[in-house]
């Protein structure tokens, strides 16, 4: 059995078929595809004031990515209530109405905490997805709805969301993380903990609560970690024999919410922000996807699962295209394994010893 595992699903352009198609061939040769979608898919448009709000996508999307391969998606990120109750409930039923499952957010926490199951090669499969970055008014509660989360709180006490130093992880949600995975392990043969997480754009870099809340998430027993948001691929570790992909940049990113030129006035304030706050100009060829330069480097996550249980892990290397479509690309396979060595190390985590095949790159 073959899992694969992008970063951030953003359909916003027409023709998501096309968008997808460069990585589709891989996602589809897996028995399973998990990826991360990232904002609502819904015509409503009343949006959150409490963060720079995302538009919805077009529900009409949501279909291309069963077409890819997707089979699971999670949703606990920091755009998923940007529309609020509709938005959430709309993206929901576009995914069961093209049979994609999902788990991460719902109506209520309870709703929110369940795991996603699949059955694959005669195994069960369980996905829990959180919220690490806020903002708190996404979060679900008893009667609110939302996504599921894991507090972690800012050094200065102000309010938790993604542009705060966020470092301290409250304890209750070590308890909760534990109970969900427990309950998970209950229900399948196999557990994927999927964190929306991280520093946004910004090369190697890792926040001082990334890897106890991965190590967390392992030592509860669960089978992989990943983890997107940053928009930039990060480092890949192993913890107890656990693989551990820190960060999966972005799977398919294709908006123009990102632009300076639009008429939102808090998304195009935040476009122009980016230089001063994280020290980059987009490439004006990525006029889709005006990510961090090193973001053209990317990554599908992959793990091989054998008869008796014994599992493989690498990576499928990923070249993202001008305006911003990301394509499958086997002659960068070097290139973008030494990029993942790099900043690994330049993270703090171990080295990797890895294996360059004709299926991709593999960790030994």
């Amino acid at each position: 059995m073959e899992l694969i595992f992008t970063g951030d699903l953003i359909l916003d352009e027409p023709q998501p078929d096309h968008w997808l198609g460069g990585i589709a061939p891989a996602l589809r040769s897996a028995d399973l595809t998990i990826g991360h979608l990232e904002v609502p898919h819904t015509t409503h448009i009343a949006a959150s004031r409490d963060d720079v709000p995302a538009p919805g996508a077009d529900p009409t999307h949501l279909p291309a990515l069963a077409r890819a391969g997707v089979g699971i998606v999670t949703l606990a990120g920091n755009h998923i209530a940007d529309l609020g109750e509709i938005g959430i409930a709309d993206t929901i039923r576009g995914l069961a109405h093209a049979d994609i499952a999902y788990t991460g957010a719902g109506a209520n926490l309870i709703e929110a905490r369940k795991p996603a199951i699949a059955y694959r090669g005669g195994k069960r499969i369980a996905v829990l997805s959180y919220n690490c970055v806020g903002p708190e008014s996404g979060w679900a509660g008893p009667s609110r709805a939302g996504c599921s989360y894991i507090r972690v709180e800012p050094a200065d006490g102000g309010p938790i969301r993604p542009a705060a130093a966020l470092e301290r992880i409250d304890p209750a949600s070590f308890v909760t993380l534990a109970e969900d995975i427990r309950n998970a392990k209950a229900l399948a043969d196999f557990v994927v903990v999927a964190f929306h997480k991280g520093i946004v754009h910004t090369r190697a870099r890792l926040a001082p609560y990334e890897r106890p809340l991965a190590h967390a998430a392992v030592e509860a027993g669960c089978d992989v970690v990943i983890g997107h948001h940053a928009h930039i691929v990060r480092g890949i570790e192993f913890h107890r024999g656990v693989p551990i992909f820190h960060g999966l940049g972005n799977g398919c990113v294709v908006t123009r919410a990102l632009s300076p030129d639009q008429a939102s006035p808090e998304r195009a304030a935040w476009a122009r922000k980016r230089k001063e706050l994280f020290g980059f100009e987009p490439d004006p060829a990525y006029v889709l996807a005006p990510f961090h330069p090193e973001a053209v480097n990317a990554l599908l996550g992959r793990m091989r699962i054998d008869a008796a249980g014994k599992i493989r892990v690498g990576f499928i290397p990923v070249h993202v295209d001008p305006p911003g479509r990301p394509r499958l690309a086997p002659e960068a396979a070097q290139r973008i394994a030494d990029y993942i060595q790099t900043i690994g190390i330049e993270a703090g985590l171990p080295p990797l010893t890895m294996q360059i095949t004709s299926e991709g790159v593999w960790l030994n």
